[in-house]
């Protein structure tokens, strides 16, 4: 007896031996093993060693495989936990020291597997991971990249807007001290939550081959800490822009003339518009306010800072593809906002800079509010160093 369980020990130590240096099964057998293969059976017939390597009964050779519980086939075959996993792959809820109030779910290792109608796809989590690794982030990538061809080539055939008219020496104010600050609050956070947000979801096709992966490691660490906690503080700046500017980006009748004449960017001239044009409220709106709302609540939702609620998977996921959808439309909007403010339209840089126009410069590109100023319908201040001479007013009937 002593002689045949050393003779089963050998055998598996010998082939945990071969497996484990990359020799086959064959030369794994030893001249003991041939000369007593009798001497082996009781062995798989009875309990196994706790060698994880030998060769165990599947669902060819035990007919009983497919009854047997987790604790049986750890007898057969140790560890093999595939019942288990099941079980987790079921949503089967386990023990978890967490509040369920806190973490409903913590007892529930993975997502239950569910089956997709016509998708290979059985699990809601890996479902998720599909959208967004074959979806959001190829699609979403590739708009922004658009955008950003259209308005270099947009600048190559049309080259900065305006300047048809000379300055006049005399300006105006179009935007107040308050406004600026609302502003460039709001846009410095926007610009923190959008280049931190794309090297989170871009930098490891355009970064992490460049500086490696430690250091691509450590940024983006860093700028994820920095995106949370800008988020907040975009999410204040955003309410004050809305506040501030939304009585003067409701839809008039001038905005649908804009529209149908395309602004007159095609010609040599703009259309007549009042403090905003119809494109600047239709950037208010869809591109700043709306998807703005969206991205906040979904991303305090992510953080967990919003009372009361409870955080499940399958809730935060829907939440990650409503927050990157509407960061991305934000993103490809404002790149032309940025590009109209800057490069794309002589003196609108300096309008939120100093928040000051000249004359001709509002004539030009919103004569219907240069109008309602030289009528004194809107109240202007003037610019402390203009001349002495006052705006024109129309003539009465």
């Amino acid at each position: 007896m002593t002689s045949n369980t050393s003779i089963a020990r050998l055998r598996g130590w010998g082939l945990a031996l071969a497996l484990a240096g990359g020799l086959g099964l064959g030369q794994a057998q030893t001249a003991p093993e041939a000369a007593a293969p009798a001497a082996a059976a009781p062995a798989v017939a009875g309990v196994k060693s706790a060698n994880i390597f030998e060769i165990a009964p599947d669902a060819s050779t035990d007919p009983n495989y497919a009854s047997q519980s987790n604790a049986e086939r750890k007898q057969v075959q140790p560890g093999n936990n595939a019942p288990m996993w099941r079980d987790v792959g079921k949503g089967v809820t386990g023990y978890s020291s967490l509040p369920l109030s806190q973490a409903p779910e913590a007892g529930n290792l993975i997502q239950p597997f569910v089956q997709y109608p016509g998708s290979r796809l059985t699990n809601a989590g890996e479902a998720w991971r599909e959208v967004r690794n074959q979806w959001l982030i190829p699609y979403g990538g590739s708009l922004l990249f658009v955008v950003l061809l259209a308005l270099a080539i947009f600048y190559k055939a049309k080259g900065p807007l305006g300047g048809h008219l000379k300055d006049t020496g005399r300006q105006i104010e179009r935007f107040t001290p308050f406004e600026r600050a609302a502003h460039w609050a709001n846009a410095g956070a926007f610009v923190a939550l959008a280049v931190s947000g794309i090297v989170m979801a871009f930098g490891k096709f355009f970064i992490l081959p460049v500086i490696g992966s430690t250091l691509f490691g450590w940024l983006t660490f860093a700028l994820k800490n920095l995106h949370n906690f800008v988020g907040p503080l975009f999410a204040v700046s955003l309410l004050i822009i809305v506040v501030t500017f939304i009585k003067d980006n409701i839809a008039n009748a001038a905005d649908f003339v804009w529209l149908r004449k395309l602004g007159g960017m095609l010609g040599e001239h703009e259309v007549p518009s009042h403090r905003f044009n119809a494109g600047e409220k239709g950037l208010f709106w869809w591109g700043i306010t709306i998807p703005g709302i969206v991205v906040v609540g979904s991303g305090l939702f992510l953080d967990k800072l919003l009372p009361g609620m409870l955080y499940l998977r399958g809730d935060m996921q829907i939440a990650h593809m409503l927050h990157i959808v509407c960061a991305l439309v934000m993103m490809a909007l404002i790149m032309g906002h940025i590009y109209m403010g800057t490069v794309g339209m002589k003196g609108a840089y300096s309008a939120m800079k100093t928040g000051y126009v000249d004359e001709a410069w509002a004539q030009e590109h919103h004569e219907l509010w240069y109008d309602d100023i030289k009528a004194g319908k809107i109240p202007a201040q003037r610019s402390k160093t203009e001349p002495a001479a006052p705006l024109q007013t129309p003539a009465k009937a």
